[in-house]
């Protein structure tokens, strides 16, 4: 997706993404998580073979079929890379092909990849993956970076959101249980999670655009809302992209504490019970599997109105 100002630069992801809210008037992202297993019988069929190659196929299909019914309902996708990762090359294809059509359908890319490194490797990562359209070979308008490797490892994706208009979700507070084990650790009478938002903060120093956002986003979990309510006010020039709603545990009740006083702000992810949601009883007894993209719209609506609720 690549819109541009009339100085013909491009857009920044931060208003981008802010523009793309307000159109679509959701904060709600869908998660896209392939998992042989659950897919609906007609897209598991293309599979039948077990290789690689048809798994894929599958996968594609399946991801390019929910773009088709959420492209108006939503800001933004957010593919899993290891599910592709794991058909081996021909997952990776896949991959790029997904990007692809929903970057065409106008919808924002989040690719969750969880990437970093350090000097000249932390680089390659950021030029592989960050640039919308041919900006870069996997054409992602954003990417979910680990920031356990300090600063440095940082700097090199943050350079690159500046060339290219793209943007970064750091991992500060994430939804799993065992995230505690570092995140939470206190030294020098604070946590860690607390100083890697510091660190987010200082990123986006000089960076925000006219949305008051800059290109270095945060990932807080849903699971744990007082830290959430935390961080916002730590970071209150981030975007932030919230996991651990729905199939997780976290309510609407829990998010919206990462959401500033006008509801912008925070993006609230759904995989699971959006993009298998015929699998669910409300939706399979309705539905059934034959109609299964019918209900990964009646559940991406039903999220969207709930969240609109809360946040409103």
């Amino acid at each position: 997706m690549s819109q541009s100002t009339s100085q013909n630069k491009p857009t920044a992801f931060a208003d981008r993404l802010a523009q793309a809210v307000r159109r679509t008037g959701s904060v709600t992202c869908v998660g896209l998580d392939p998992r042989l297993e659950q897919l609906p019988t007609s897209i598991r069929q293309i599979a039948e073979s077990g290789a690689a190659d048809a798994k894929a196929a599958a996968y594609t299909q399946f991801c390019c079929d929910i773009i088709d019914v959420v492209k108006d309902k939503v800001a933004c996708v957010k593919p899993q890379a290891a599910f592709f990762e794991q058909l081996g090359p021909a997952g990776m294809v896949s991959l790029g092909q997904v990007i692809g059509y929903a970057s065409d359908a106008g919808l924002l890319v989040i690719t969750d990849g969880k990437r970093n490194d350090i000097g000249s490797t932390a680089t390659a990562y950021a030029q592989a993956y960050l640039g919308a359209g041919d900006a870069s070979p996997w054409g992602s308008d954003s990417l979910t970076v680990s920031p356990y490797l300090g600063r440095d490892s940082l700097e090199p994706f943050v350079e690159v959101c500046d060339e290219r208009a793209a943007g970064v979700f750091v991992l500060v507070k994430t939804s799993n249980p065992g995230g505690g084990l570092l995140q939470d650790r206190v030294t020098d009478g604070q946590t860690i999670y607390a100083r890697v938002a510091e660190l987010v903060q200082e990123l986006n120093q000089g960076r925000t655009g006219e949305s008051g956002y800059g290109p270095i986003g945060a990932v807080v979990g849903a699971t744990y809302p007082e830290q959430l309510a935390e961080m916002r006010a730590a970071m209150p020039t981030s975007w932030i992209l919230i996991p651990g709603f729905g199939a997780q545990g976290g309510t609407a009740k829990d998010v919206i504490a990462g959401f500033d006083d006008a509801g912008m702000g925070a993006i609230v992810n759904n995989s699971r019970n959006l993009i298998f949601a015929h699998r669910r009883d409300e939706y399979s007894q309705k539905y059934g599997e034959s109609r299964w993209q019918d209900a990964v719209s009646a559940a991406t609506d039903e999220m969207n109105a709930v969240l609109a609720t809360r946040i409103s």
